[in-house]
């Protein structure tokens, strides 16, 4: 494996909403452990430009709820520009089960598995299989995501991976109502990792804000 190398991307805004359920905060680019409840849903939108390569892209998520403890998860990322072929990214579907959870008047603890495939969109692009699990801590101000995926390669498909580890913070309330729902503002400092088979290992600072309302966030 070559040497690690950091880079840096800038411009991230992402705009999430709820259909049918309260809105939570999560990382800006962890997955979460905490529940949409059944037939619930969240999409999320993020425009990403990258300084070094110069790209813009757009990546629409879908998380819909099956139950309290079974989620399905959807990707789909689309390049903006430059303009060319290719620029349909695969899409990711994940189911996501609880598996452990310990729930208190302050706050949750919640473990789950993530299982699922890579579609390509493109005929020339190969299937991957992907597999992981995600942490959610919740108590009072603070929550802590913690996630790693691993995307194995079908074919001609190398193989992949990823790790988050995101912490939120609550700046606004510093107490919340006993009853309703009130807006947050929330920092976000997260450390992320991308590999690919034979190439380097890309690690990534981010740090972000979030306001929350009852069914929309937005979050850069």
């Amino acid at each position: 494996m070559k040497n690690n190398n950091i880079t840096a991307q800038i411009a991230i805004l992402l705009l999430s909403f709820g259909i049918s359920n309260t809105v939570y905060g999560m990382g800006l680019r962890s997955f979460v452990a905490l529940p949409v409840e059944k037939d619930g849903a969240v999409v999320r939108l993020a425009f990403e430009h990258t300084k070094k390569s110069d790209i813009d892209s757009i990546t629409t998520s879908l998380a819909y709820g099956l139950s309290a403890n079974q989620t399905v998860l959807l990707g789909l990322p689309y390049r903006l520009s430059p303009a060319g072929k290719d620029r349909q990214g695969d899409v990711s579907v994940l189911y996501r089960h609880i598996a452990w959870k310990n729930d208190s008047f302050m706050g949750t603890d919640r473990f789950g598995v993530l299982a699922g495939l890579v579609v390509p969109t493109e005929n020339d692009r190969d299937t991957a299989v992907q597999a992981g699990f995600v942490f959610t801590h919740f108590k009072n101000r603070n929550e802590i995501d913690v996630d790693f995926l691993y995307q194995l390669g079908i074919d001609n498909r190398l193989d992949s991976g990823r790790y988050d580890l995101s912490w939120q913070y609550r700046l606004f309330p510093v107490d919340r109502p006993n009853w309703g729902f009130a807006s947050e503002l929330n920092t976000v400092v997260e450390l992320n990792g991308r590999w690919a088979e034979d190439n380097t290992v890309t690690h990534q600072l981010t740090l972000g804000l979030q306001w929350i309302h009852q069914k929309v966030v937005i979050e850069g």
